[in-house]
């Protein structure tokens, strides 16, 4: 495996000093511990809660606030933070994630694959959905068959890249076929991907279902009461849900959307709003302690990493990019840009990613072999053989941001310090979530800064994420393509580990995405409060259904 062996000394030092002093902390980071002193939280891996105590009173309602408005609630255009907390009280699949990020079934009673190529789906009886019609097998049909084929616009395409065919094989029964075995298929369904809508109210709304215009018909536990853009998306407690272990406490569940850190921080101060996952920690987060307003750290699979976006340029080197995370102090990144709130990792896929079974530990182990120690020396020695390395990199910082821009000057700081010359320019927050899909809104930048999370707990399905085609592999790199596709079609779970593993160590070595640490979920709720779902597992399970009132 590879070994990163280091110090933090000179530039990175600095920078690391100077963003102590502006995050509040006291004596400045010395040796390899970089910022110690600013960390607020003390994070342990080990011990990151799954979920909250369940409220045990009714709630008349509860106001949580997402970090921006959504753009869709159509399951199938909802692959982001804001829709998925909406979505996943909502619309539900024939599998869903549970709190401990593990799979269960939820419209499915029954799931039988007499094959490596077929699955089949017999539906639970009596569901409905928010108008009281019956769930059908047509209904699934539709939903996961418009995800199907080159023409869709689902936001979920991956997971149907071998669907040859959805077809209701029985009353109450659906028959997926696929053109070869994939392992992701049948873990996805458990997302947003399967999540399953009344056929009739979609194709009557168009392209308007899930709008405010159009509306949405689902079966989950809340259902859609109103939307009023630029307000709040509010939903109300479906009375009639089919899981009584799950029916919600609250009777009206309001989003608002303040997109503003400091303004969303003293809104959970004051008691304005009740509620809110965080991805990044705001600025302001430690003023929530000793307020009522409670902080739980959650298993995660959120990471925050920085992506090279262009073919061509001093950045396209992996040489390049392997030197400047070799010069990298992650734990300076760790206590100094997020409060303590935050876990390093050398790889893009942490311990949330590995299941309590022999692939899991294969994993840990892979994981547990590799070094996190800044070496400047070491990095300059991978700078010499990289080539021409004078063109300027330019990073993507998003604006209102304080994890993005000090993430950048403690870069810009590790780069000075080997010979690399980084530059920023600033995104506004509400244009930067077009670096994602507009190759124009990338021009001129060589990276960016990003979180991202998978759906499931197998690091296969992060790392398909660096295949030739997948639409986030903005540069192409096909490193670990091989290894990737056999992966893929290996549903052992240990020897697909054993192919994931080697993928694992090309992308690391190659860093078409540069890890810079895994992310908790930080959820905050108002103390009179309590029982939201604490992990990743809240963007694809009703996490608000166990919220009660307490004592």
């Amino acid at each position: 495996m590879t070994k990163r062996t280091l110090l933090l000394t000179g530039a990175l030092a600095a920078a690391a000093l100077t963003l102590t002093a502006c995050a509040g902390g006291g004596a400045a980071p010395g040796g390899g511990g970089g910022g110690d002193a600013a960390a607020k939280f003390d994070i342990d891996a080990a011990s990151l809660a799954t979920t909250t105590e369940p409220g045990a009173h009714p709630v008349a309602e509860v106001t949580w606030n997402l970090p921006y408005e959504p753009m869709s609630l159509d399951p199938m255009l909802s692959f982001n933070y804001a829709e998925n907390t909406v979505d996943s009280n909502t619309c539900e699949g024939l599998t869903r994630i549970t709190p401990d990020l593990t799979i269960e079934n939820a419209l499915a009673e029954k799931i039988e694959s007499p094959d490596d190529t077929t699955y089949v789906y017999t539906l639970r009886s009596g569901v409905t959905f928010w108008d009281g019609t019956p769930l059908t097998a047509d209904d699934v049909v539709y939903s996961l068959g418009r995800q199907v084929g080159p023409e869709t616009a689902s936001y979920w395409t991956d997971y149907f890249q071998n669907v040859a065919s959805v077809e209701k094989s029985g009353e109450n029964q659906v028959t997926v076929k696929l053109t070869q075995p994939d392992a992701l298929f049948e873990q996805g369904m458990s997302s947003a991907a399967g999540a399953i809508v009344q056929q009739a109210a979609a194709e009557a709304a168009g392209e308007q279902f899930g709008t405010p215009q159009g509306g949405m018909m689902c079966t989950g536990p809340f259902q859609l009461e109103s939307w009023e853009p630029g307000k709040a998306i509010t939903l109300v407690k479906n009375e009639n849900y089919w899981d009584e272990q799950l029916i919600p406490k609250v009777e009206k569940l309001s989003f608002s959307f303040i997109a503003d850190e400091s303004t969303a921080v003293n809104a959970l101060r004051s008691g304005d709003v009740d509620g809110q996952f965080f991805y990044l920690p705001p600025a302001g987060l430690s003023q929530l302690e000793g307020s009522d307003a409670s902080i739980t750290f959650g298993k995660s699979y959120i990471f925050w990493s920085l992506r090279a976006i262009q073919e061509t340029g001093t950045f396209s080197n992996p040489k390049v990019r392997e030197a400047l995370l070799a010069a990298i102090d992650s734990r300076a990144i760790t206590d100094v840009v997020f409060q303590g709130a935050a876990i390093p990792s050398p790889v893009l896929t942490g311990p949330a990613y590995y299941g309590d079974d022999e692939a899991g530990a294969m994993f840990q182990e892979a994981f547990d072999s590799y070094e996190m120690q800044p070496d400047i020396a070491h990095a300059k020695e991978l700078l010499a053989d990289a080539g021409d390395i004078s063109a300027p990199i330019v990073l993507g910082v998003q604006g209102s941001s304080a994890v993005h821009e000090q993430t950048a000057n403690l870069i810009q700081a590790a780069g000075q310090a080997i010979g690399l010359t980084i530059e920023t320019k600033v995104i506004p927050v509400e244009q930067f979530g077009n670096l994602y899909f507009d190759p124009k809104a990338r021009e001129g930048l060589d990276g960016f800064f990003t979180t991202y999370y998978g759906n499931v707990t197998d690091p296969l399905d992060v790392y398909t994420t660096f295949m030739p085609e997948s639409t986030n592999n903005f540069i192409k790199y096909d490193g670990a393509a091989e290894e990737l596709t056999d992966a893929r079609k290996t549903l052992d779970p240990v020897k697909r580990a054993e192919y994931t593993i080697a993928a694992q160590e090309k992308i690391t070595r190659d860093l078409p995405w540069l890890p810079m640490g895994d992310l908790p979920v930080i959820l905050v709720q108002n103390t009179e409060i309590s029982g939201a779902t604490a992990s990743s597992a809240y963007l694809g399970y009703p996490w608000a259904a166990t919220i009660g009132g307490v004592e």
